[in-house]
């Protein structure tokens, strides 16, 4: 499946039914009077935040969106059928922006969310509304009103707990593969990772989601590279874990060049608790690991914790550091008896 997190959509709520100009014609009935119902209401355009979705590749296919008018009114008293109202089924994380593509109409963070983008416009009176002491044979009635035409934005940003960060080639996906049942591409050059990917991470009994997005190179907010187009999905975490190349010979610079990187992004990204983690020390011998942790510490001001994706080593305890820093209520705990066993349909 495509990955896609920008698009754009068209929508537009129905229009109300006209009343009806009716009277009644029966010959037993002397005085027959006015007898015109009134017209349905149009439908309504909703957005509905569903489960199962991580992409917005559906709304690459179709882009507009519109609801059923309402019938007119009919003689009789009969009032017209309202409109059907039309969702459309949103991934979690889905912000609806207006065509400015700046002002937030609605964030969908919640499953079973539902917003009205456009409401449907009301039936017109007919004529058996005007009916009076002084005016008994109205021939007047109410048209429609008219539904609502708006241009929005569907933007997602990926529900997850811990974001990871770091230059190309810093053994991100490798970390997510290590952790996860999530099997993202793995090769020995730079932006591998062309989307974002999504796995569920275990330890200690509680589970929770990490999400890696392409790496990052200098001049990202200028556009290089893949520019900072897939950092909105790290925006919700909780926690960052910044990933260093633990064989560069410019460890202080890769890790500032994120830094810097995060900072040009703007927003709270850059203040978010960051976990900073020195890769791949498999490859390293014991002098190098101490010489390069060091030289990564004095950079960040911060505690720096070793780790190899590839041999499992140190992994355990940066989960466990990550799993420190995320709320309990956006944990899933899972319960002793509960086995692992393999999916079946």
């Amino acid at each position: 499946m495509k990955f896609l997190d920008l698009c754009k959509v068209y929508i537009r709520s129905g229009a109300g039914g006209g009343g009806c100009v009716s009277f009644r014609r029966e010959k037993y009935i002397e005085y027959g009077g006015p007898d015109g119902g009134d017209g349905g209401s149009g439908g309504s355009v909703w957005a509905e935040a569903v489960d199962g979705l991580n992409t917005l590749i559906d709304f690459r296919y179709q882009q507009h969106f519109f609801a059923k008018n309402g019938q007119p009114g009919m003689g009789k008293q009969r009032t017209g059928k309202d409109g059907d109202d039309i969702i459309l089924r949103v991934p979690v994380g889905t912000e609806i922006l207006d065509e400015d593509q700046e002002t937030v109409l609605a964030d969908m963070t919640e499953l079973g969310q539902r917003v009205e983008l456009a409401r449907g416009g009301n039936g017109g009176w007919g004529n058996l509304h005007f009916k009076s002491a002084t005016n008994q044979a109205p021939r007047r009635a109410n048209p429609g009103q008219e539904g609502v035409d708006r241009t929005l934005w569907l933007r997602l940003k990926l529900i997850a707990d811990v974001g990871l960060l770091g230059l190309p080639n810093a053994g991100k996906s490798t970390f997510l593969a290590a952790t996860s049942n999530a099997r993202p591409k793995i090769a020995d050059y730079p932006f591998t990772t062309l989307h974002p990917n999504l796995g569920v991470v275990g330890v200690d009994n509680t589970e929770f989601v990490v999400a890696d997005i392409p790496g990052l190179i200098e001049g990202a907010s200028e556009g290089r590279g893949l520019g900072d187009l897939f950092l909105g999905h790290v925006e919700r975490c909780a926690v960052l874990l910044h990933l260093i190349d633990g064989t560069s010979n410019t460890i202080a610079e890769d890790y500032q060049t994120i830094i810097n990187e995060l900072e040009a992004y703007g927003g709270e990204l850059a203040d978010k608790p960051r976990i900073t983690v020195l890769n791949k020390i498999d490859a390293l011998d014991e002098d190098d690991r101490v010489t390069d942790r060091e030289e990564l510490e004095k950079a960040c001001g911060a505690e720096v914790m070793m780790m190899s994706g590839v041999a499992r080593e140190g992994v355990t305890e940066v989960l466990r550091a990550l799993r420190g820093q995320i709320d309990d209520d956006r944990l899933r705990f899972r319960s002793e008896d509960e086995e692992e066993a393999p999916w079946q349909p």
